[in-house]
């Protein structure tokens, strides 16, 4: 596809429907809007806009349509699958001006949301009410809503309520060709025609651009415990996570960490935390409701499965303040590891049961290729995130050589009944290893349903297909 470069006639255009300050030049400083959380990739846009309602969106669209400018929505940038990267240049199109929770219904226990609202700030404003929204991505404290639909984002708390994708009624969405439209309706049920509200869960900005969201909330529960295992084999861990199901548990959550990954976010964030020598893994359990004796119960059940599969050391966390610094040390992992070394991350998931040789496998890998990996993530969905580090490697080979690693644990997703991302999406760097799990057919569909939406390809150009 040949787009067309900015020209000053079309700034003109953009000052006049958005106004001078809110539409951002060269001149300025557009580093931010160049990269998110994707490795140290950048690439700059020609003009960054920024609309506060989807009227403005609807005109922006159909004018770049028209003159074949492309345009990458963007919202907090926290991404980590390059879905953000204005890879062509052209517009940047920010959503955070449009960032107002609309309204809380708890009658119907639905809530209605801008893409620009932050994960938090909505469960927080929730919970006022009695109620929960429960994706919690590890950057809740910043990501936008419209970037968790769009990635049909997940986070710990999924193993028991399920992502994004679960709490999405109804979306309005701006399509490339400037059309506004509802996607299907504010109901708990819906059978009528084609899903296009899940189409667009996990389309990255590539069919259309949301503007207005219908969320379903559920009880807020309010009691929960919080603990952490440690274990001597990362296998044994691996192996205990089916063991608590088995039990008949139902933890809110089942995190995996590997030690390294505590003393990077330890050391980033300044907390004291001892790791003995000889601990290769945790498990950071947590359940929930409204019983604590019921919770207490299902602890001692726990408890008990861990013994079975020789855990070291049990902590429970009693305290709002020991709660806090577990999570604080889980959230920060990744951030952690992006501080401390240039690193790709990879989003690896699999049936449960399977989550011990992805782990092994993964690591036989990575020796082989000689590459150092901290893996971490949610086990009890599967889902397993496995940072690769550069360490001492060249550029030649970390460019290169590394992919064939990444290639071989991919293939290895696959064959275990898995898949290359679980909840990061495909975006730029992922885009090339589709094919690994998806056939030509998957492809070609996939391919033809974008042509459907932007016949003139200029939505968030270069990504996923």
């Amino acid at each position: 596809m040949n787009y067309k470069q900015i020209e000053a006639s079309d700034i003109a255009y953009f000052q006049q429907l958005l106004h001078t300050s809110y539409v951002l030049l060269p001149t300025d400083d557009l580093e931010k809007y160049a990269h998110d959380h994707t490795e140290d990739l950048k690439f700059y846009p020609e003009v960054v806009l920024l609309p506060s309602n989807s009227q403005e969106i609807s005109l922006l669209l159909s004018y770049c349509n028209e003159h074949k400018i492309p345009v990458t929505p963007r919202g907090a940038g926290t991404g980590l699958s390059g879905g953000a990267l204005p890879i062509k240049g052209g517009v940047c199109l920010s959503l955070e001006r449009i960032n107002k929770i609309i309204s809380i219904d708890s009658k119907n226990f639905q809530a209605i949301v801008e893409p620009g609202v932050i994960n938090e700030v909505l469960q927080q404003e929730v919970i006022k009410v009695g109620l929960f929204y429960p994706p919690d991505p590890a950057s809740k404290g910043s990501c936008f809503l419209g970037g968790n639909v769009a990635h049909a984002s997940g986070g710990p708390r999924a193993l028991k309520y399920g992502t994004t994708r679960d709490y999405i009624l109804n979306l309005e969405v701006v399509l490339p060709t400037g059309e506004i439209i509802w996607t299907g309706a504010n109901t708990l049920k819906y059978s009528s025609g084609y899903n296009l509200t899940h189409l667009m869960i996990g389309s990255e900005g590539t069919l259309g651009i949301v503007t207005k969201i219908v969320l379903k909330l559920i009880p807020y529960p309010k009691q929960n415990a919080l603990m952490l295992a440690s274990f001597t084999s990362a296998t044994d861990a691996c192996e205990a996570v089916a063991g608590i199901f088995m039990a008949g548990c139902s933890p809110s959550v089942c995190e995996f960490v590997e030690p390294d990954g505590f003393r990077l976010s330890a050391a980033f964030t300044g907390l004291t935390f001892d790791i003995p020598n000889h601990v290769r893994a945790y498990l950071l359990i947590e359940i929930d409701g409204n019983d604590m004796d019921l919770i207490l119960n299902d602890c001692e059940k726990i408890n008990e499965v861990l013994t079975t599969f020789h855990c070291d050391d049990l902590l429970l966390a009693d305290t709002a303040e020991q709660k806090e610094f577990f999570w604080k040390l889980r959230r920060t992992i990744g951030e952690a590891t992006k501080r401390n070394n240039v690193y790709k991350e990879e989003d690896t998931v699999v049936p449960r049961g399977e989550l011990p040789l992805l782990f092994n496998g993964a690591k036989e890998i990575a020796a082989i290729y000689q590459l150092r990996t901290i893996c971490y993530g949610h086990a009890g969905d599967g889902n397993l995130h496995i940072n690769i580090l550069k360490d001492e490697h060249s550029d030649e080979y970390w460019n290169s050589g590394v992919k064939e690693a990444i290639k071989e644990i991919f293939q290895l997703c696959k064959s275990l009944g898995g898949t290359i991302s679980g909840e990061h999406g495909i975006g730029l760097v992922q885009k090339e290893y589709l094919p690994i799990v998806l056939s030509e057919t998957n492809l070609e569909l996939m391919r033809k349903i974008k042509l459907a939406f932007d016949p003139n390809s200029i939505l968030n150009p270069g990504k996923i297909v």
